[in-house]
């Protein structure tokens, strides 16, 4: 009978197969449209983000695994830890990384794996996209200080809550989990604990220094349009100007073309020096940290330390990257890219979130955790949602679920926590997200 049952199963999965092939709607504009945006924004995230942010970050996880001894994991993040030390070192180094909701999980996956609590590792998952600094200035900047404050305030108290929660939801578990890690003799390093940290902030500067964006160049104010006329500002550099429209390209890369009869003001940014001068030699400054990280791990690394490195970042890249692109074609083909229609009308959405009830405080963090968010593009997106009629609360809503969460980066969880632990986090999230922009949008 359970043979029978097996074989079943295997024909009805084929059937279902086979049906989808028969019937695939190629032919239908929005269906082939679906199929170019998903193709489209993988290609861009393999150009983008697989080089100069999954590789660092891999090798970064991958060093985490051999480098640090678990004894030290245990001591500062570990389920028996102390609890203001523990969450305090998770969400600073979150937020010193500054990464987007995929780089961060093979760092995650690199410390829950040495032995690091649930609530820390989890608030150190939430910390690295969410509380990113550039991010929220420039929330402040385009959306409004209330906007930037809220989101600034909402995403530091989130990350350590939510790693409470998810301590206290397992805390059997995680009691369980200490005992047994705790028989574990500590282990010495083969170098000084300097010389590890040389090598850490080497990889740590790579990554930074890699991903530099670039700053506007102008502001221009302008006015839209659906449910009413509103001014907006948008920062960014001018590609291409003409009597009819005007093209600016924001610091992530988006191009938005903006009717010249809206436009009111156009006037030039005051630059950072220091962030400004950053940039014009970040190729410098990510080979010069390259060759230096190459040079002291042949160094101070012995041979079959780099072999286990090497292998462990293997490891890392060969979980993760298949599962990364495939969430990335699913978003793509459902949602789109920035500006782009997937298959799901982005008129749905705009309609879905106007207003401040609590359907739309809630369709919006679920609309966010499944979007693809790649650093910064959060901002411009809300933009245009707001010009559309959306209100301020489920703005808020989708800045705290979008950038800590994603449908590629639940995939991947998913191998990493489990089901049940992805839900209950992915669903911590997007209640508390829902929840705090309820309550903003009472007030503003």
């Amino acid at each position: 009978m359970g043979f029978l049952k097996q074989e079943w199963k295997k024909l009805t999965l084929l059937l279902a197969v086979f049906l989808a092939c028969f019937y695939l709607p190629l032919g239908w504009e929005r269906f082939d449209n679906a199929v170019y945006e998903a193709l489209a924004l993988v290609k861009w995230y393999a150009r983008e983000h697989v080089l100069l942010c999954l590789v660092p970050a891999f090798f970064i996880a991958g060093a985490v695994s051999v480098f640090v001894s678990q004894g030290s994991v245990m001591k500062y993040l570990g389920p028996g830890a102390n609890k203001l030390l523990a969450y305090g070192v998770a969400a600073v180094s979150g937020t010193i990384l500054a990464v987007c909701s995929c780089t961060v999980l093979p760092l995650f996956a690199g410390i829950y794996r040495m032995g690091a609590g649930l609530g820390p590792a989890c608030t150190f998952l939430y910390s690295g996209p969410a509380i990113n600094i550039l991010a929220i200035i420039l929330t402040a900047r385009i959306l409004g200080f209330e906007l930037g404050l809220a989101r600034a305030a909402g995403a530091i108290s989130f990350s350590i809550l939510i790693g409470l929660l998810m301590h206290w939801i397992y805390r059997k578990e995680e009691a369980k989990k200490s005992k047994q890690t705790a028989v574990f003799p500590p282990t010495e390093s083969s170098r000084p604990l300097w010389k590890t940290a040389v090598l850490f902030l080497c990889m740590i500067a790579v990554l930074v220094f890699a991903n530099w964006a670039r700053s506007g160049d102008i502001r221009a104010v302008f006015l839209c349009c659906p449910g009413g006329l509103k001014t907006y500002a948008m920062e960014g550099t001018i590609v291409e100007q003409s009597p009819a429209n005007l093209i600016i390209q924001d610091r992530t890369g988006t191009e938005h073309i903006l009717p010249a009869e809206q436009i009111r003001q156009i006037e030039p940014l005051k630059k950072n020096p220091l962030y400004e001068g950053v940039f014009k030699i970040r190729w410098g400054l990510t080979t010069g940290f390259l060759v230096l990280l190459l040079g002291l791990t042949f160094l101070w690394v012995p041979p079959e330390e780099r072999r286990q490195w090497y292998q462990s970042t293997w490891g890392f890249a060969v979980q993760i990257l298949p599962l990364l692109l495939a969430g990335v074609l699913a978003a793509g083909f459902l949602l789109g890219r920035p500006g782009h229609e997937g298959l799901i009308p982005s008129i749905w959405i705009q309609k879905a979130v106007g207003g401040n009830s609590l359907q739309a405080n809630f369709f919006a963090a679920v609309a966010g955790a499944f979007m693809y968010f790649a650093t910064l593009t959060e901002v411009p997106i809300v933009q245009g949602l707001l010009g559309a009629g959306m209100g301020k609360g489920p703005a808020l809503a989708l800045l705290l679920a979008g950038p800590a969460l994603s449908l590629p980066s639940m995939l991947v969880l998913c191998s990493v926590l489990g089901t049940q632990k992805t839900a209950v986090f992915v669903s911590l999230v997007i209640i508390m997200a829902a929840v705090c922009g309820m309550i903003f949008g009472v007030f503003f």
